[in-house]
């Protein structure tokens, strides 16, 4: 075997537990949204896609635990600190255990913001009020377990990441069906699955991280304590944070402009959304290598190895989402109606599929970059690009395209995503340039 079929074979081999792993969150949405669906009206699977929009917005939010850890203990396996990598999870469990605190204690604060955003009617309100109030106390369990899964990336290794989120989303299937179908619980219960599984899965990470950890050898009080040691997770983290709180702003004013426009429009968006999620999700397992490989390869110093595993990922990326725009053009007709059984929501889904087609092709670039900057540490430039791309595309073409209204809002959103590819690919040129990856 070659150099490059090694190459190719370390892809898939990072690749293909990420791609499970990641497609099986997507399908705990789209069980939520069949359960609920089909339940006596619509409003209950409104109320968990704001409540879920909401809770995104701050879980997703502190995502920079998963990227900022995977991309340091990514440069510090490839230059042989073996000591820096352990150190750096420990810190992400730490500054995990403090953000998840802040979380639950100013609970009361955030929703009210969160619901008055979102401006649901007066039948969704209370019930996603309730679901938030509900799945707010997994917090703990979902910061901690973002540092373990980073950690695990960072060594390009998939396949532990796999097992926690697969064990992870089963049971949260489960649970769905028990306290949803079972025990008639309706949006409610979709919470209580959740926070359940959440735990559960968090118990299995940090088990399997015990086996795994190298203890480091020496005093950890200086590491852990002092504001000081933490510069590099925070400086890295910094970026990642206003660039995901951007992110999450975007789907966030998505589902508020759906829910402007009635409940039916927004019952089918967000069907369109967890299919398009399943698309980025698979897609991601391909920015995952890219993550551990140019990471490693950065961190050795190594620019050529750098340039070939970014190159590599790329081909398949590209590929895979040209399968995903054709697998959704002939057979997402098929699928909705196990998605829904209400005729109105169907029709609109076939009105707008052509977006849900377009996504993955227009999107590839700014999946594989992500991992590309994450691995190499360079999260400000990550920060630059959706800013732009947010306020300088997706907000401005939404304004002007108001008269065509979820056509409108699907457009502006779709272009976002290509903008944010495009201003990577431009940052990624110059440093690439000045050969920026090594620094």
């Amino acid at each position: 075997m070659g150099p490059q079929d090694r190459l190719h074979h370390k892809i898939w081999q990072i690749a293909w537990p990420a791609i499970l792993s990641n497609i099986s969150t997507p399908l705990l949405g789209i069980v939520d949204t069949a359960i609920l669906g089909h339940l006596e009206s619509t409003a209950y699977l409104g109320a968990v896609a704001i409540g879920a929009s909401i809770l995104s917005f701050v879980y997703w939010g502190f995502g920079f635990l998963r990227m900022g850890t995977t991309g340091l203990v990514a440069r510090a396996v490839g230059a042989g600190e073996s000591r820096r990598e352990a150190v750096v999870l420990l810190q992400s469990g730490v500054l995990a255990m403090v953000l998840a605190l802040l979380v639950v204690l100013s609970q009361a604060g955030w929703v009210a913001l969160g619901l008055e955003l979102m401006a649901p009617s007066a039948l969704l309100e209370p019930l996603a009020a309730e679901y938030v109030g509900i799945r707010v106390f997994s917090a703990p369990a979902v910061l901690l377990t973002y540092a373990m899964l980073g950690w695990f990336i960072g060594h390009q290794d998939t396949r532990w990441p796999m097992l926690i989120l697969v064990f992870t989303n089963c049971l949260n299937i489960g649970l769905d069906v028990l306290f949803i179908v079972v025990l008639d619980w309706k949006s409610a219960g979709a919470a209580w699955a959740t926070l359940c599984a959440e735990y559960a899965g968090c118990a299995l990470a940090l088990w399997l991280v015990y086996r795994r950890l190298n203890w480091p050898q020496g005093p950890l009080r200086p590491d852990l304590t002092r504001l000081a040691a933490y510069r590099a997770l925070l400086d890295s983290n910094r970026y990642l944070f206003v660039r995901t709180v951007c992110l999450l702003f975007s789907f966030a004013f998505f589902t508020a402009m759906s829910t402007r426009l009635g409940e039916t429009t927004l019952a089918a968006n967000s069907i369109m959304l967890n299919l398009l999620l399943l698309s980025a999700y698979g897609l991601d397992g391909f920015a995952y290598a890219a993550e551990g490989l140019a990471g490693n390869a950065a961190g050795g110093g190594d620019l050529a190895r750098f340039r070939h595993a970014v190159k590599a990922c790329w081909h398949w990326t590209l590929g895979t989402a040209g399968l995903l725009s054709l697998l959704f053009l002939v057979a997402a007709p098929l699928l909705y109606p196990l998605f829904t059984d209400h005729a109105p929501v169907q029709e609109l889904l076939q009105e707008y599929q052509l977006w849900v087609v377009a996504m993955p092709l227009v999107s590839a670039a700014s999946y594989l970059l992500d991992g590309v900057f994450i691995g190499a540490a360079r999260t400000r430039y990550m920060m630059h690009s959706m800013a732009l791309s947010m306020l300088g595309v997706y907000l401005p073409l939404w304004w002007l395209c108001q008269g065509l209204g979820n056509h409108g809002l699907w457009l502006a959103f779709v272009a976002f995503n290509g903008a944010r590819g495009l201003s990577l690919f431009v940052y990624y040129r110059r440093l690439d340039a000045r050969a920026g990856w090594l620094d």
